[in-house]
C-alpha cells in the first residue's frame, strides 16, 4: 500500500539556533526539541532529566478532595471496600496498583474484575448485586464508570458509594457518585487530561499519601504497573505520562514487581532492556489474554502476587492464554479479510463494518486493528453476545471515530471510547441501518488523504549526519510513544552499495548497505517485508529512504542501524543503461 511522507515544517529558526548554543547540540537535535514544544534550556533539562518532583499536585483534579475524604471515612470506619476495574491491561494494572497499595494500610479490602462475556465492559449490575451481598459500602472503580449514570443510581439504592477514577470522555451528565475523578471532565482544570486509567488511580493514591503524610516510596514502587498501562492503552507519552513512563520503565528494568518479573520471563525478555514497544507487543498482550480467554481477575492475581512460585505458575498459564488468543486472532482476521476480498461492495466502501455471530468476542478489537492496517479505513468488527451485537472499532490517523459512532447513538444500546478506538453494543436487527449510517458519516467527513497511510517525518538528513553523538542524544528522547514518537528521518538520493540482499525464512526482508553520493557515507539497515524492492535497489538509480535509527546489539557489539519504514524511487532511469 502506498504511503504518504508528511515532512514536518522546520521549527522556529531563532529557537533552534538558541538551543544549539545553550545545549551544544547540532541543529537536527535542536529542531526535534522545538518540534516538541521545547524552546528553552530549562524545558530541555526537564525533558532530558525527568523528575518525580515535576508531577502535578493531585488535588488540582476535580473531586479529588471528595475522593480522599470518602476513602478515609471508609478506612476509619472499617467499611468493606472493593477495588473494581475493567478486564483489559489498563483496568487490571489500575486495580493491581490501588489494591496493592491500600492493602498495606487496610485489610478489609478486595478486588473485582467483571467477566467480559457475562457482564461486558464497565460497571455491571451483576457486580453491584455482588457488592451488596458482600456488604460492601464503597467501590473504587478504575478505568471505567464515567458514563454509568443509571448504574450509580442502582448502586445508591443498594447502599453502595462509588469513587470513579476514569479517563474516558464523559457524557452530558456525570454519574451521582461520591467522587468522579476524570481529567476529561469539562469542569476539571487539571493540567494534563491524557492520563491512563491507571494514571488516574495513581493520582488518587498520591493524593491519599499527601493527605495522610505517607512516604511515597511504596507508591513509586508500583510505577512499573503505570508504565505498562501507559504503553498498552496508547495514551500520549508527554507531560505527566512521560515522567511516569520514564520511572516505570526504570523500575521494570531494574526491580519489577514479582508478577511482572515472571511475565517478562515467559515473554523471553530477561537480560535485555525493556522498552515501550516491548510492553505493547509482548507484556500487554499477555495481560490482556487473561481477560480475553479466561478471566481478567487472573491477571490481577498475578500482578499483585508476592509469591515467586505461584507467580511463575500463573505466568505460564497466562502465556498459554496468549497462545490461544493468537490462534483466534489469526483465524478470525483471515476470515474477515476474505469477506472483504470476495465482495466488490465491501472493497469499495470508505468504512468497514463486519458482523459474524460466531467470532470470539475476546479478540475482535485486535481483528479491528488488523483490518484497519490492511485497508486503512475506519473499521467496526461485531460478534454476538447475549442476543446483542457487540464489538470494537478502530480508526485511521486524523479521523474522529467517536463522533462517527455518536452520530448513530440512537441505534446503540451503549458505546464508549475515544477518537481512535471504541466499543459498542446494539440490537442485531439494527446492524444494517448502523452499517448504512456509519458508512454515510465516514464518507461525508473523511478526507482522501486520511484514507492513505501517512508517515510523519521529523527531518530530512544525510547519512553522514548519523553518528554516535547524534544517536546518544537521540536515546535521551525516550521513552517513545504517542506524543513523543521515535524520530523518523528521510535521506534522499542514496544508492545500493552493492551488498544489499534478501534475508529471512521466506526471503521477504532486506538487509541493506546504502551509500550517499554527496558524502560517500555508508550505513547499514534492515527493511522488513520489503524484499520485493531488491531489483529496484540494484538498478543503479538513486532512491529515497524513510527510517528510524536504532541500536543493533549482536555478540556484545553495538552498532547503529537504520530501520527502513518505506522506500521511494522517483529517479528511475537517471543512471540505468
Amino acid at each position: 500500500m502506498e504511503k504518504r511522507w508528511n515532512i514536518k515544517d522546520t521549527g522556529d529558526e531563532e529557537k533552534i539556533k538558541h538551543l544549539c548554543e545553550v545545549l551544544n547540540v547540532d541543529r537536527f537535535i535542536s529542531n526535534l526539541l522545538v518540534q516538541r514544544g521545547i524552546d528553552t534550556y530549562d524545558e530541555a533539562k526537564a525533558f532530558f532529566r525527568p523528575s518525580l518532583d515535576q508531577l502535578y499536585d493531585p488535588f488540582l483534579m476535580k473531586d479529588m478532595d471528595k475522593a480522599v475524604d470518602r476513602l478515609e471515612k471508609a478506612i476509619d470506619a472499617n467499611e468493606k471496600v472493593i477495588v473494581y476495574g475493567d478486564y483489559d491491561v489498563d483496568g487490571t494494572t489500575s486495580v493491581a496498583l490501588v489494591y496493592s497499595f491500600l492493602r498495606s494500610y487496610f485489610k478489609n479490602i478486595d478486588f473485582y474484575i467483571p467477566n467480559r462475556y457475562e457482564e461486558g465492559y464497565g460497571i455491571s449490575y451483576k457486580g453491584i448485586d455482588h457488592f451488596a451481598e458482600e456488604k460492601c459500602s464503597l467501590v473504587i472503580a478504575l478505568d471505567c464508570g464515567i458514563k454509568a449514570v443509571e448504574k450509580m443510581e442502582y448502586a445508591k439504592e443498594r447502599g453502595i458509594d462509588f469513587i470513579i477514577c476514569d479517563h474516558h470522555t464523559p457524557g452530558d451528565v456525570l454519574p451521582d457518585a461520591a467522587a468522579c475523578l476524570d481529567p476529561k471532565r469539562a469542569d476539571c482544570s487539571y493540567p494534563d487530561e491524557n492520563l491512563s486509567g491507571c494514571g488516574v488511580g495513581f493520582k488518587f493514591i498520591q493524593a491519599f499519601c499527601v493527605k495522610r503524610d505517607l512516604d511515597h516510596t511504596k507508591l513509586y514502587d508500583l510505577l512499573d504497573l503505570v508504565a505498562v498501562s501507559i504503553a498498552s492503552d496508547i495514551v500520549p507519552i508527554a507531560g505527566e505520562n512521560r515522567i511516569l513512563a520514564h520511572f516505570g520503565l526504570e523500575k521494570l528494568n531494574t526491580n519489577p514487581g514479582i508478577g511482572l518479573k515472571h511475565i517478562v520471563k515467559v515473554a523471553g525478555m530477561q537480560g535485555r532492556e525493556i522498552t515501550i514497544s516491548d510492553i505493547v507487543f509482548k507484556i500487554g498482550p499477555r495481560i490482556n489474554a487473561a481477560g480475553r480467554i479466561d478471566s481478567g481477575g487472573d491477571a490481577v492475581d498475578l500482578l499483585v502476587s508476592d509469591n515467586e512460585e505461584k507467580a511463575n505458575s500463573m505466568s505460564i498459564d497466562i502465556d498459554k492464554c496468549n497462545d490461544t488468543r493468537k490462534g483466534f486472532d489469526r483465524d478470525i482476521t483471515q476470515q474477515a479479510l476474505d469477506l472483504i476480498a470476495n465482495s466488490d461492495e465491501l472493497k469499495s466502501k470508505k468504512a468497514t463494518v463486519l458482523f459474524e455471530p460466531e467470532w470470539h468476542k475476546g479478540v475482535i478489537g485486535i481483528v479491528a486493528s488488523r483490518l484497519t492496517e490492511s485497508y486503512y479505513r475506519p473499521t467496526v468488527i461485531l460478534t454476538e453476545s447475549k442476543g446483542f451485537a457487540t464489538g470494537s472499532a478502530r480508526s485511521v490517523d486524523g479521523f474522529d471515530l467517536y463522533k462517527a459512532i455518536d452520530s448513530c447513538s440512537d441505534l446503540l444500546e451503549n458505546f464508549g471510547g475515544h477518537m481512535y478506538a471504541a466499543g459498542l453494543t446494539l440490537k442485531i436487527e439494527n446492524i444494517p441501518e448502523f452499517t448504512r449510517r456509519f458508512e454515510e458519516y465516514v464518507s461525508n467527513h473523511i478526507t482522501p488523504d486520511q484514507l492513505i497511510p501517512q508517515i510523519e517525518v521529523d527531518e530530512v538528513i544525510g547519512l553522514t549526519d548519523i553518528n554516535d553523538k547524534f544517536f546518544r542524544i537521540l536515546k535521551q528522547f525516550r521513552p517513545f510513544g504517542p506524543g513523543n514518537l521515535r524520530p523518523v528521518f528521510v535521506t534522499k538520493r542514496v544508492f545500493d552499495y552493492g551488498t544489499s540482499k534478501k534475508v529471512g525464512k521466506d526471503q521477504d526482508h532486506l538487509k541493506v548497505e546504502l551509500i550517499e553520493e554527496k558524502s560517500g557515507s555508508i550505513k547499514q539497515g534492515i527493511a522488513f517485508s520489503m524484499g520485493k524492492y531488491l531489483d529496484q535497489l540494484q538498478t543503479g538509480n538513486p532512491f529515497d529512504i524513510c527510517y528510524t535509527i536504532e541500536e543493533n546489539v549482536y555478540n556484545g557489539r553495538s552498532t547503529l542501524q537504520m530501520m527502513l519504514k518505506d522506500l521511494k524511487f522517483p529517479y528511475a532511469g537517471e543512471y540505468s543503461d
